[in-house]
């Protein structure tokens, strides 16, 4: 598996959706910064959530929002109305964190225990790595 992590801030609410079968899908674009001075750069990562964890985040991926995300990275191609052809960067989410929101409030501010994993690991916050 194809594991990217990295931090950044929402560029629009989350939209979330139902399977058919009634599993909870939320969507959102993440802002990631890289580069300094005239060099910077700005890449759009494309997320999905699933499940449990897409139900109880979406109330607060708002835009503006900074979070931590590790996933699964893939390239998808697609074509644009105008018959252009571009690649999208994609990530299934594993682990997200809420790191504040645009006004600054911390995620304990504004969330319940947002950390969550794949491998259902426990998070305390007062280890200091």
């Amino acid at each position: 598996m194809n594991i990217y992590t990295f931090t950044g801030g929402l560029g629009r609410d989350c939209e979330q959706r139902f399977t058919p079968k009634g599993d909870a899908v939320t969507s959102f674009s993440v802002a990631v910064n890289s580069g300094y001075g005239d060099k910077a750069v700005t890449s759009w990562i494309n997320c999905n959530l699933w499940g449990k964890q897409a139900e109880s985040l979406a109330p607060y991926l708002l835009k503006g929002t900074k979070v931590a995300v590790s996933g699964e990275f893939t390239l998808r191609p697609y074509t644009t109305k105008d018959g252009l052809e571009k690649t999208s960067a994609d990530v299934r989410v594993n682990s997200l964190t809420l790191l504040g929101s645009k006004d600054g409030a911390t995620a304990k501010d504004n969330a319940p225990q947002a950390q969550q994993s794949s491998d259902n690991a426990q998070y305390d916050p007062e280890i200091p790595f």
